[in-house]
């Protein structure tokens, strides 16, 4: 039986940033190198006649910004993964990456073995960050434009749970609940938040301090 192959885009202005993920990620039996770009131009060209099912995407390019282009991304093609892989850790990147329908945000320094864990994982539509990303959404923001959610112990619980990736059905097993129940829990959240998906969901309660 012959494993699914995902096709895999990389942008970065670095050609030396790109060779070193190209070696790496040629490696892996699951992937599948379709391209590698140094603008958003040539990756858009590209992209308007390939499937791509996953986007490795700097944030800074030379004709233009990642996280404009990650949006154009998703509009054109829902479906495609995308993923910041950059050297910039401002909260605000992050969170505008997420807001624009990426999947996941990793730095630079990230260990081989946890990029491509992430992006197994992204590919298994879980929100995905390299460990460092994980620290910097988990402080505290100063400001607090919205009232704060008023969240149950469970409903904390499962928030945190959710942004560390975990996937339903394995939150249902690790809290003895149902399948059900973890869904429920999962709306109200989104509902307490106003927002649409767990990517907002992410972001909200980051910036409401509640992810630590």
């Amino acid at each position: 039986m012959l494993q699914t192959k995902y096709r895999l885009a990389i942008l970065d202005d670095h050609p030396v940033v790109l060779q070193g993920l190209v070696n790496v990620l040629s490696g892996e039996a699951a992937f599948d190198i379709a391209g590698t770009f140094t603008s958003t131009r040539d990756f858009l060209q590209f992209f308007s006649t390939n499937i791509i099912h996953v986007v490795l995407l700097d944030i800074i390019l030379p004709d233009g910004n990642g996280i404009d282009l990650c949006k154009e991304i998703k509009k054109t093609a829902p479906d495609t993964i995308v993923l910041a892989l950059s050297n910039h850790d401002e909260r605000s990147a992050i969170m505008k990456m997420l807001e624009n329908g990426a999947s996941g945000y990793l730095l630079k320094n990230a260990s081989i073995e946890e990029l491509v864990g992430c992006i197994h994982d992204a590919l298994r539509h879980q929100i995905v960050f390299s460990n460092a990303i994980k620290e910097i959404i988990a402080r505290p923001e100063l400001k607090n434009t919205k009232e704060a959610a008023v969240l149950t112990a469970r409903e904390k619980e499962i928030l945190q749970l959710i942004a560390s990736g975990i996937t339903t059905r394995r939150i249902a097993e690790m809290l003895f609940l149902s399948k059900f129940t973890v869904e429920n829990h999962r709306k109200n959240l989104l509902q307490k938040f106003q927002v649409k998906n767990v990517a907002g969901l992410i972001s909200a309660a980051s910036h409401q301090g509640l992810l630590s």
